[in-house]
């Protein structure tokens, strides 16, 4: 794409869209943020809107050259559930309107490797698409209403799809951070063996993959993203209180049966309660099984910017070796 693009980046006020716009920003990249809320980091580039409203955010898309649509409904707790199709699959439908309207012919969606619901370890993008949620789903529809877009002109538009992993980094107060802060607080207990391992992605990485993804020709190009190599889960507990000075000790151990137990346990608690927990049986699945992913990204010459060790190494020094009170936080699951 020309250096003098303009780069429009829906839901560019949330935690990778920040990052991505301040990597744009350092490029001296021209850019233009279309969120439901006005971005802290860049007001100035910054319109407020919805992507389910179609007239204006058309009128915005008439003023870039391409676009990253990251704005979606992401977290487990959403209510109405109705949210999910609404922000994500009718609103791919919209910006895919306010494409045609506006000849723009670059899209860059940001997806989830939560289409492939439980997904067999080593899951590459051939994978079965087969969501076990209302994310995954509603992300796997956005991905179809985007293909029949690029199909009405496959000589000329380019579709990005990038399939992330769970993403992590500074300033995100995800499930990623939920567990280092588990971890760092001493109180943490390991459920099952602890031999599961687990694909992430650093945020910077993916903001960097977007990024690059602006340069790829007229076609369909779907890549599933993971920095390697990929942690077990007491590698993991393990590195954290390394860099915490606490030694290479995993701590309480719990066998899956039991803590499975008490997520249904909790579940109960949650439905009399009326609200979620933060303990549950999915969530307690979830963290005991192999979620390893594959991906053939690197065959484009897109390189990530940061090791996943260095990553994990910043991470923890930013949340937890220094005091950054004050600064802006993202919250997702």
């Amino acid at each position: 794409m020309d250096g003098s693009a303009k780069i429009g980046v829906t839901g560019g006020s949330g935690f990778i869209g920040t990052r991505l716009c301040q990597r744009l920003d350092q490029a001296d990249v021209p850019f233009s943020i279309y969120d439901k809320v006005e971005s802290d980091a860049f007001g100035d580039r910054s319109v407020v809107g919805d992507v389910r409203d179609l007239e204006p955010l058309t009128a915005w898309m008439g003023s870039v050259d391409a676009v990253i649509h990251l704005a979606a409904e992401h977290r487990d707790d959403v209510r109405p559930r109705s949210l999910y199709d609404e922000v994500n699959v009718d609103g791919a439908r919209r910006v895919c309107e306010a494409a045609r309207a506006s000849r723009v012919n670059c899209i860059v969606f940001t997806s989830t490797v939560a289409v492939y619901g439980f997904a067999p370890v080593g899951t590459d993008e051939s994978g079965k698409i087969a969501p076990f949620n209302d994310y995954g789903r509603t992300k796997a529809e956005a991905e179809a209403v985007f293909r029949a877009w690029q199909a009405e002109s496959p000589d000329e538009r380019c579709l990005v799809v990038v399939r992330p992993t769970v993403v992590f980094g500074e300033q995100n107060r995800g499930n990623v951070y939920n567990l280092l802060k588990q971890i760092a607080s001493g109180r943490f207990v390991m459920v099952g063996h602890g031999q599961n391992r687990k694909s992430m992605a650093y945020v910077e990485n993916v903001a960097a993959l977007l990024e690059y993804a602006l340069g790829f020709v007229a076609g369909v190009h779907i890549y599933n993203f993971i920095d390697k190599p990929d942690f077990s889960m007491n590698d993991l507990v393990r590195a954290v209180n390394q860099r915490l000075g606490r030694g290479d000790r995993i701590g309480i151990r719990l066998p899956y049966w039991l803590g499975y137990g008490l997520g249904l346990g909790f579940d109960g608690l949650a439905k009399l309660l009326g609200r979620s927990l933060t303990i549950s049986s999915i969530r307690v699945k979830k963290f005991c099984s192999d979620t390893v992913f594959e991906t053939a990204v690197g065959e484009t010459g897109f390189r990530s910017p940061v090791g996943l060790e260095d990553a994990l190494d910043q991470t923890i020094q930013h949340e937890f070796l220094e005091d950054h009170g004050g600064e802006r936080v993202f919250y997702s699951e």
